[in-house]
């Protein structure tokens, strides 16, 4: 890096002149402000530059900023007393021989990016309240304190870590102090720290040595980010493996499930129309069994009546039979009684007529009698039922048996 940048004020022959002289930069110095030379009568044609601020006075008191252009038979009281670059700055301060906190020399590159701005208020307040010079003399001093405290803080092989922290504070401190002076602070950087050759050397081998280790990390690191990446790449190929299988058994089951849901609603329809056939069947069935109960219900109970019928005509036949029977057998009961009566008064008359005759004949009388009553009872008997009462039934049982005087 280059020597320390120093901000210088400039005096040049013309405004006309500004551009080139803002150009110019000589042993670092870098010219932030320049003052034209005051006529002796008046400029018969001023020519105000439009880059920069121009700031012009009358009779040394400040009048503010001068539009560009030509300024015609300008007197020599109305001039142009700064002209204040808008460029963005570059400034480098570097720090030498700083120590730290282990006693080690190091030289700290810091860069510093500015600008005057944004206005021509703050262009007049940077002309007026500090100047070049005094900001020149407030950077050095500044940057110089704060890199070499912040050195001091930390050993040797931590300096290069707090670039960024160094840079950030420096940025926040440097535009609190410089911003009521119309200065804005763009950029502060570390550029470069360099130790002492030795050490940095060794540093160097070191970083090298570390570097080389990092390099070997990385490269195993890779070396198992590959093997990572296969295994994943393997076990990603046997998850979609997995999944494709299990998206086949998952639709084979769906087709399964359909088929089965599909049977069972043909097996469900079979059934109803089985069932249905059945049904129909069974109330046949049940018809025909009902028409053929009734049937033979009817038939059994013509057949009852029939049965009933002929056995009440045979009853009414059989009852009317007896009844003539037992007329018939009444009537000639009737009748072999009056015959027997008749018979047995004859008999009578005849054996009173024989016991009047002869006491002799009696036993045989009495003979013959007994078998003729016997005669009679066997007629009776012979004759079937007979119905008799009265006298004339107790006078015949007393005649069928036979009484204890009778003598065989």
């Amino acid at each position: 890096m280059d020597g320390h940048s120093k901000l210088v004020q400039r005096t040049i022959k013309k405004a006309t002149d500004a551009d080139k002289a803002f150009s110019k930069l000589t042993h670092n110095e870098i010219p932030m402000v320049l003052v034209p030379r005051k006529p002796l009568l008046f400029h018969f044609a001023l020519n105000v530059p439009s880059g920069p601020f121009v700031i012009w006075q009358r009779f040394m008191k400040d009048k503010g900023s001068l539009e560009p252009g030509v300024k015609w038979l300008w007197p020599s009281w109305n001039y142009i007393s700064h002209i204040v670059t808008r460029s963005v700055i570059s400034y480098n301060a570097p720090a030498r021989n700083c120590p730290t906190a282990d006693s080690v020399m190091v030289s700290v590159d810091l860069s510093l990016t500015f600008q005057i701005g944004p206005d021509i208020e703050a262009a007049r307040k940077f002309v007026y309240r500090l100047g070049p010079n005094r900001f020149d003399e407030l950077l050095s001093a500044e940057t110089e304190e704060a890199i070499r405290g912040l050195v001091y803080s930390v050993t040797h092989d931590k300096v290069n870590d707090l670039r960024e922290e160094f840079a950030s504070n420096m940025f926040a401190t440097l535009n609190s102090k410089v911003e009521p002076f119309g200065v804005q602070i763009l950029n502060v950087k570390v550029t470069n720290v360099k130790l002492p050759p030795e050490l940095q050397q060794r540093l160097e081998h070191t970083t090298a040595f570390k570097t080389k280790m990092e390099e070997q990390e990385k490269s195993h690191e890779n070396q198992i980010h590959v093997l990572k990446d296969n295994a994943e790449l393997e076990l990603e190929t046997i998850r979609k493996a997995n999944n494709r299988k299990i998206q086949e058994i998952v639709a084979e089951r769906i087709v399964f499930e359909t088929q089965k849901r599909e049977m069972e609603e043909e097996a469900r329809g079979e059934g109803r129309v089985r069932e249905v056939e059945a049904k129909s069947k069974a109330g046949v069935s049940l018809t025909h069994a009902k028409g053929t109960y009734l049937v033979n219900k009817v038939k059994g109970q013509q057949h009852v009546e029939e049965i009933l019928k002929t056995a009440d005509i045979g009853a009414q036949r059989i009852t009317v039979e007896a009844d003539k029977k037992a007329y018939v057998s009444i009537r000639e009961s009737e009748t072999g009684l009056k015959v027997a009566e008749y018979q047995a008064g004859a008999m009578v008359v005849s054996a009173e007529a024989e016991a009047e005759a002869a006491e002799a004949l009696a036993e045989k009388r009495r003979y013959d009698l007994e078998w003729s009553r016997l005669e009679v009872q066997k007629k009776i008997a012979n004759n079937g039922r007979k119905f008799i009462s009265g006298e004339q039934g107790q006078a015949i049982l007393d005649a069928l048996i036979p009484k204890a005087g009778i003598k065989t």
